[in-house]
């Protein structure tokens, strides 16, 4: 499945790459990392942070190449995960761990299910490596949209 053929069948729908929007959004990310280590919350918090910063890069990560998700549907989140081998050549190892993180949150969210302390950390483990995989490839495939210091 390319990018295009998620269009195609109304996953994704075009989007202008901004590099202040993408900025905003790598910046959002690192703060909910950075919110996700507050030891002093439940891991449950702990995840939910991480996992945002999961979404929030991977968003950025589809935003480069120009198309966001189709919100209106279901599946927006798995669509914007599984778009990484797409957009930042995401390793399909990888993938699976992002994908196996956001079926926990899934199950967590909508059963209550608690989330113990070692996935909450799994999680924050993975959500700082992906900022720092999308950070590099935006650096070095997309240095149009990384924002010029005054």
């Amino acid at each position: 499945m390319s990018l295009e053929n998620l269009l195609k069948i109304g996953q994704l729908k075009p989007h202008a790459p901004d590099a202040a929007e993408i900025e905003r959004l790598l910046i959002a990310a690192c703060r909910n990392l950075r919110d996700a280590g507050v030891t002093s919350i439940s891991p449950e918090t702990r995840f939910d942070a991480a996992y945002k910063a999961i979404m929030q890069s991977a968003l950025a990560a589809l935003m480069m190449h120009g198309y966001r998700p189709e919100t209106n549907r279901p599946g927006h989140h798995m669509t914007v995960i599984q778009s990484l081998p797409l957009t930042i050549g995401l390793e399909s190892k990888r993938l699976i761990v992002l994908d196996t993180l956001r079926r926990q949150r899934n199950v967590a969210d909508y059963t209550g299910d608690d989330v113990d302390a070692t996935t909450a950390e799994h999680c924050i483990t993975e959500a700082g490596r992906l900022i720092e995989d999308v950070a590099a490839w935006r650096a070095s495939k997309r240095p149009d949209l990384v924002p010029q210091k005054r």
